[in-house]
């Protein structure tokens, strides 16, 4: 179904029943991702898993920006009355979760993101050259958004409020010390890094996930 939120449809899927827990997918992808997952959150959650701007089923943007699509998942937030609910974010997803956290202190009640960055050099640096290169042929616009974005710094993220579960691969293609500068300076947070797991091993079409966010979540589901 979709939802309009400053002048833009979003698409999203609605399934299960209990605490509210949104699920927002990575760059370039859609809320498929999250299929095997919600099979079995939905026994624990009422899962939204949404298409982000410019992505899947939801409206195209002109322009990708992450502070964009935060404010337009707030809107999403709001308009459906979900504050308190749990937030999931995977890559651009987990940006997305920092920056509301950021600006929307009391928007979530918990937050759970994987594989997030704060900065574009967080991203190793073999890739980084790859999305550079890439760019400059195709001038893919989501790879140029993750040439220049997010900036995010330790005194913003020492202004979240809520507990943070912070999550990476092993072998994630985010750089470990980004996920534990992320982890550090979040007054309430928890990390884990997930030994031989990669960026998104543990979470595309698969069930790992789900697990992880049940048993993070035990004390509200």
């Amino acid at each position: 179904m979709h939802i309009t939120v400053n002048s833009r449809k979003l698409y999203y899927e609605v399934t299960g029943k209990g605490t509210p827990l949104l699920l927002i997918h990575g760059n370039g992808e859609t809320h498929e991702i999250f299929d095997e997952a919600v099979t079995l959150l939905s026994k624990y959650f009422t899962c939204y898993a949404i298409d982000s701007p410019g992505h899947g089923k939801s409206d195209p943007v002109k322009q990708y920006h992450y502070m964009d699509m935060a404010e337009d998942i707030a809107s999403f937030t709001m308009q459906l009355g979900l504050q308190g609910a749990v937030y999931y974010g995977f890559s651009d997803g987990g940006i997305i979760g920092l920056l509301l956290a950021i600006n929307h202190p009391d928007l979530y009640s918990k937050m759970i993101i994987s594989g997030a960055n704060t900065n574009p050099d967080a991203v190793k640096t073999w890739l980084k050259i790859a999305f550079t290169v890439i760019t400059k042929i195709h001038k893919n616009p989501l790879f140029e958004l993750m040439l220049k974005e997010p900036q995010i710094n330790a005194q913003q993220l020492q202004s979240i409020t809520i507990p943070v579960t912070v999550l990476a691969g092993e072998k994630d293609l985010i750089k470990e010390e980004n996920t534990r500068f992320i982890a550090k300076n979040i007054p309430q947070s928890k990390l884990m890094i997930l030994p031989k797991e990669g960026h998104e091993t543990y979470i595309v079409h698969s069930a790992k996930i789900a697990e992880l966010i049940i048993r993070d979540c035990r004390d509200i589901i």
